[in-house]
């Protein structure tokens, strides 16, 4: 599984010109699912973008997890994340899993991580989404397990 965190100070996402998901101050996440994730990838990764530190502390040191801020987390599936781009000038999605796979597994992150942390907003799976934020740093990260 991959995730593209964004440190923000706010995020939307909106669908049909319809707000589905928002947040202020904390992560969006770009979720890609590939063949072969499990559950065990999908919980491992709920808990790393729920962990990571990528916050400052009062020293300015990136030292405080979403957790520790308590901010909001916008959870966003995004399967090209899983294309091969290695050769040629079009993307092969042949590494990303199939559409019921890719639900099930961005349905496990979701609820792993709404289990562990209040704050939690999703994109819509399959959907033509319209993503807007203000990252706060620049601060991005890509994250595999």
């Amino acid at each position: 599984m991959i995730a593209l965190l964004q440190r923000v100070t706010r995020a939307r996402v909106e669908v049909g010109g319809e707000t589905v998901g928002a947040i202020e101050r904390g992560l969006l996440v770009l979720v890609g699912v590939q063949r072969g994730d499990t559950p065990a990838r999908a919980e491992r990764l709920a808990e790393r973008v729920l962990d990571y530190r990528v916050f400052p502390d009062p020293a300015g040191r990136m030292n405080l997890s979403l957790r520790d801020i308590d901010g909001g987390l916008l959870l966003v599936p995004q399967f090209t994340l899983a294309a091969d781009t290695r050769k040629g000038t079009r993307a092969s999605f042949t590494p990303a899993a199939p559409p019921d796979e890719g639900q099930r597994r961005f349905g496990e992150v979701v609820a792993r991580a709404t289990a562990s942390h209040s704050r939690v907003a999703t994109g819509r799976f399959g959907a033509d989404m319209q993503v807007s934020l203000i990252n706060d740093g620049p601060v991005t990260f890509w994250l595999e397990s």
